[in-house]
């Protein structure tokens, strides 16, 4: 027998019971009343009646109510094409749509005190395009400002162009990818550390930068804040510039934690380096246990929303120790031939070249 059987077979049984125990102190009702009275004039007799009926008609209506509220719960579990229009799009594909309804039903049955939302950032919180034209990276965002020469502009996108390539190469494993992104990271941050960047300068950068959040972003957020979800942002992004973006589109509420790439400045402000272990698309697995006791303190809020654009990214739950249920949500902005079979091998949900937040904010919608 499905769900829905059951579910209707409970509404049923609840109004039943309901109305049987409505009816047995109905009758204790009148036989009380009776004894109390005697048996007088037919127009006293009527006043209990009346007041039975009215208490009759309060059980009836508690049996509606009941058989209701089973159908309303009945109805949490939505089906994706009939009761989501989001997911009729053609940015999104899903390899087993039965098992999506599966885990959203239940993230839905828990609701917002299990809910915790594990993210990447750069093209998944913010856009990969914007009318035909690429938006920047957290690191773009300073390789493209006004703070470093041109010189070193050059270098580092002489590196983008050689490394990007190769993270993006459906041909290469993870593994193999892995100490080309150290060297291209390293490599980056070397170039910054030689520029001198001053921190006060970075609102301003951030503010003149391209860089835009996907539609659909405020909603996303200010529900997650509204009933304090814990929001845990895994980039490999830089920290301080990641931070400015989601605090000048106000966004940055207590709810938001941040992992990434942090630099380190001197007394004068001046990057001198950057802070803890690097942090680069396919090491996530490895931050994720290292953030364990932020995991823990959320132990149980066992059911996760993980968005993510990358491979490396489905790594970032790893620290949860107690996962219930886990719905991965990947978006796929380039090479979508090629990666498109990949994605849906391991994300549950795939958004190609989709600029939104719309399916994340329609979940939301049925959970909280």
């Amino acid at each position: 027998m499905d769900r829905t059987a059951v579910a209707k077979m409970g509404a049923v049984a609840s109004a039943s019971v309901c109305v049987l125990v409505g009816g047995v102190v109905l009758a204790q009702y009148i036989f009380t009343m009776k004894k109390k009275t005697g048996r007088k004039t037919k127009i006293i007799e009527m006043v209990p009646c009346m007041q039975a009926l009215r208490l009759w008609t309060l059980l009836a209506t508690c049996a509606v109510a009941v058989g209701q509220n089973q159908g309303q719960k009945n109805q949490e579990c939505p089906k994706l094409n009939a009761q989501m229009p989001e997911f009729q799009k053609k940015t999104v594909h899903i390899k087993d749509p039965a098992r999506v309804e599966e885990i959203i039903c239940g993230l839905i049955k828990g609701g917002a005190a299990k809910l915790q939302i594990i993210t990447d950032f750069d093209m998944t919180l913010s856009r990969f395009s914007y009318n035909g034209k690429r938006c920047p990276t957290c690191h773009n965002i300073i390789d493209n400002s006004k703070l470093i020469t041109e010189e070193c502009r050059k270098k580092l996108l002489q590196l983008k162009e050689t490394y990007y390539a190769i993270e993006i190469d459906p041909a290469l494993t993870i593994e193999e990818k892995y100490p080309y992104m150290v060297e291209w990271y390293n490599k980056s941050h070397a170039l910054l550390i030689e520029q001198g960047l001053q921190k006060d300068k970075f609102a301003e950068v951030v503010r003149e930068s391209d860089v835009m959040l996907k539609e659909g972003y405020e909603n996303f957020f200010d529900k997650l804040s509204e009933h304090n979800i814990p929001v845990f942002i895994f980039s490999a992004g830089i920290g301080d510039i990641l931070e400015e973006v989601i605090h000048q589109a106000g966004v940055y509420h207590p709810n938001v934690k941040v992992v990434s790439n942090f630099m380190d400045f001197d007394e004068n402000g001046v990057l001198k380096g950057f802070k803890g272990e690097l942090i680069h698309v396919y090491n996530k697995h490895d931050g994720a246990l290292k953030n364990t006791e932020y995991f823990k303190q959320l132990k149980d809020n066992s059911n996760i929303i993980l968005l993510g654009d990358s491979q490396g990214d489905l790594s970032m739950a790893d620290g949860v120790a107690n996962v219930e249920h886990i719905l991965k949500i990947g978006y796929l902005n380039d090479k979508v031939d090629e990666l498109l079979e990949k994605y849906m091998d391991s994300y549950d949900i795939v958004l190609v070249k989709d600029e939104s937040l719309e399916v994340a904010n329609s979940i939301l919608q049925k959970i909280l």
